[in-house]
């Protein structure tokens, strides 16, 4: 499957806010994961070995177009039932871990610090 072709680091050593992050994940030829699939979803969801952990969508550039960090726009979801719901304040995407719901995605600032998941293919 498509997911085979994907490499992921999962950062643990520090929280940081997203602008680290980023740069953490391009320094190793990679970026912020992107969620393209139920089963790279699945497979973010079962990662439980932290609380929470950015991902690679922001609506930065514009409030309520959501974008993800290679610039394609979002095409599938996985927002808690209330999200998003930060508006002009919260503008990074985290996933939590305190439940296997698929949807639990939650708008954030991106000054908070969270650990990250940095994506790399493998073609």
């Amino acid at each position: 499957t498509q997911l085979l072709l994907h490499l992921f680091f999962l950062h643990l050593h520090c929280e940081e806010h997203l602008g680290h992050a980023r740069q953490d994940c391009l320094n190793r030829g990679a970026h912020l994961v992107i969620i393209e699939s139920e089963d790279e979803q699945t497979f973010i969801n079962g990662l439980t070995s932290v609380s929470h952990v950015w991902i690679g969508l922001t609506d930065s550039g514009t409030e309520g177009t959501w974008r993800w960090v290679d610039g394609t726009p979002l095409n599938i979801s996985y927002w808690r039932s209330v999200e998003p719901n930060g508006g002009g304040v919260e503008n990074c995407v985290m996933v939590p871990y305190w439940s296997s719901d698929q949807e639990d995605w939650m708008d954030f600032g991106c000054s908070n610090q969270e650990y990250w998941i940095c994506e790399k293919g493998l073609l």
